[in-house]
């Protein structure tokens, strides 16, 4: 699954405007087209509102018609003008599946306040029964309106840094670079101590002139100050640089090495706490910033491992408990040199601007990926036109940032980014499907290679090529029989995810008896996670189907006479001695 970051523009005007203004650039007016002359295959200038069938509503009401969320997943930032009950409920009801906890400025009071809010949140993702009483818990939680939203912790990753500006006892000094100016660069003991100027940086990265070359660049403080370098120093320590562009620096300000390869850790001290803390928190993702290589990866999953032994030692952790899935940033040219090697380790991937080829590898992994747009005064078009490609790519989210974070109208942002997802996938169905196939089947030929590494290794099979199989023939038969839905039996999310991979046009309801499962099911295209408790596991197997087309109806996902596929493994029983998985196709009484 390949997770999406597209960074929106902040809605800074009038917020129904750019409601307007972006939504034209996906479905445009059809006025220039008389009803005669309309070309009998729908294209994008013959859809349907999408505000018609949008997933965000005034009221929790189960009984208000047929319900179709969109396929794509929104992860949204939350900040000081979002963090607030009030306006997160209204976050969550438009559309958001995943909160983004920046740690990079977040402070622990902050944490605390958006992770617990969001739990009071009300959602649709519990069953209700005729004796329900809502009751609220001790955390905020309703018991009858549950709401499984995810968590993604963003740690700050390791960082280059700038050193303290010489006299700097305000810690809000300045000093300015001239455009044509010559910049030293410098990793010695003796200018750190003795502060920055405007001619002599310090860097905290010891092997900066080993990494550099001349020709390449070098951002300072997010790109207000580029340099181009022009001489590597004969000692070893020191760059000679050429600054492009007039501007001010402050100290410590970030450094960036575009291009270059570094050896920077996978972790640093601020992140070890960040990761262990998240933990005691229940977070579901932790999206690692600045991963290198796949051996980065590796060392945060045993990181985790060990906080949870330690935190379980305290009462903080459950045994067993599912580790939060790793999320690998792919941000320097390290990362794109190991790419594949990263993706194997990871559970997704987050990129800026994606190239096409690794939403592809995504695809073939079957695993989560994220992309990220420039970031303007307004959205403009070209931007709306980037969130549409990242959906027909095959990205299985998009993400929003400081426009929810910070800016003014975070619940109108997150409803228009539902507006085009839900034209650009109307029009991946119905006039250009080529997209998710092609997506199906990048997945179908990885599928296929990674089962062949199994028998290689193994002798045999894994049960994951049944679940592949399994999943293969449910969305055919969804397809062949045109279903509303494909309702999924699952306790550890294995086949709610390779349903998924295959694109269907239609949602998964994931029944999950377990609210970590479920959680951790929210980046997958497509899936929408019901958690059940042991509802469906205290009947018999063969009510069980039944019964949750029963619970689909009930949220609105399926309606009477509508067709929808079952899918499911169940325990070996008979003589068997494997568990069996099982598919049926049923019309809705």
């Amino acid at each position: 699954m390949m997770l999406s970051k597209l960074v929106q523009s902040s809605l800074r005007s009038n917020p129904s405007l750019l409601l307007a203004r972006n939504f034209s650039a996906i479905s445009t007016s059809t006025s220039p087209f008389s009803s005669s002359a309309r070309r009998e295959k729908r294209s994008s200038f013959d859809l349907p509102d999408p505000r018609t069938s949008m997933t965000y509503q005034k009221s929790l009401d189960y009984t208000g018609g047929k319900w179709n969320p969109q396929l794509s997943k929104i992860v949204a930032t939350i900040g000081p003008t979002s963090e607030q009950l009030d306006v997160l409920q209204d976050v969550v009801r438009c559309g958001m599946r995943v909160m983004r906890l920046n740690f990079s400025h977040a402070t622990v009071e902050e944490v605390e306040l958006r992770v617990k809010n969001l739990r009071a949140c009300k959602g649709r993702h519990s069953i209700l029964t005729s004796n329900d009483e809502e009751v609220t818990t001790s955390t905020g939680e309703s018991t009858i309106h549950k709401n499984v939203r995810a968590i993604l912790l963003d740690t700050r990753g390791p960082e280059i840094r700038m050193g303290k500006l010489a006299n700097d006892h305000s810690g809000h000094e300045t000093v300015s670079i001239e455009s044509g100016a010559e910049v030293t660069l410098c990793t010695t003991d003796d200018i750190r101590d003795g502060g920055s100027t405007s001619d002599k940086l310090y860097i905290d990265y010891n092997k900066l002139a080993s990494c550099l070359s001349p020709g390449m660049k070098v951002l300072l403080d997010d790109g207000a100050i580029i340099l181009t370098v022009t001489k590597i120093g004969a000692d070893g320590t020191s760059v000679v640089c050429t600054a492009d562009n007039s501007g001010e620096l402050r100290s410590r300000a970030g450094v960036n090495l575009p291009g270059a390869e570094t050896d920077l850790p996978a972790m640093s001290a601020k992140d070890r706490v960040d990761i262990k803390y998240g933990m005691t928190k229940d977070v579901d993702y932790v999206a690692a910033s600045f991963i290198q290589n796949p051996e980065g990866v590796r060392e945060i999953r045993a990181y985790m491992e060990e906080c949870a032994v330690e935190l379980a030692k305290e009462g903080k952790w459950e045994e067993g408990k599912p580790l939060p899935l790793i999320i690998s940033k792919i941000e320097s040219q390290s990362a794109l040199t190991h790419f594949d090697e990263i993706l194997e380790e990871s559970d997704g991937i987050m990129v800026t601007n994606a190239q096409k080829e690794m939403v592809a590898a995504c695809n073939a992994a079957g695993k989560p990926m994220l992309e990220s747009m420039a970031k303007n005064p307004r959205p403009t078009r070209a931007e709306v036109s980037d969130v549409t490609n990242a959906i027909y790519d095959g990205a299985d989210c998009v993400m929003l940032s400081g426009e929810t974070a910070k800016g003014k109208y975070p619940v109108q942002t997150i409803q228009m980014m539902n507006e085009i997802i839900s034209c650009a996938e109307h029009f991946t169905k119905y006039s250009m499907p080529g997209p998710n196939l092609e997506a199906r089947e990048r997945f179908v030929r990885g599928q296929k290679e990674r089962d062949i590494k199994n028998l290689i290794s193994q002798g045999n099979l894994s049960m994951k090529t049944v679940d592949s199989a399994l999943a293969s023939a449910s969305v055919a038969a969804a397809e062949e029989r045109d279903a509303a839905a494909i309702l999924v039996l699952t306790s550890k999310g294995v086949l709610p995810r390779l349903i998924s991979a295959y694109r269907p046009n239609v949602p998964i309801l994931a029944f999950c008896d377990n609210t970590k499962v479920a959680k951790q099911l929210m980046l997958h295209r497509g899936v929408h996670p019901i958690h059940v408790g042991d509802e469906l596991n205290n009947i018999p197997a063969t009510k069980r189907g039944v019964r949750a087309i029963q619970y689909a109806k009930q949220f609105g996902m399926v309606q009477e006479g509508d067709q929808c596929v079952v899918v499911a493994r169940e325990s070996a029983t008979d003589g068997l001695t494997a568990d069996f998985a099982t598919m049926k196709i049923a019309t809705v009484p």
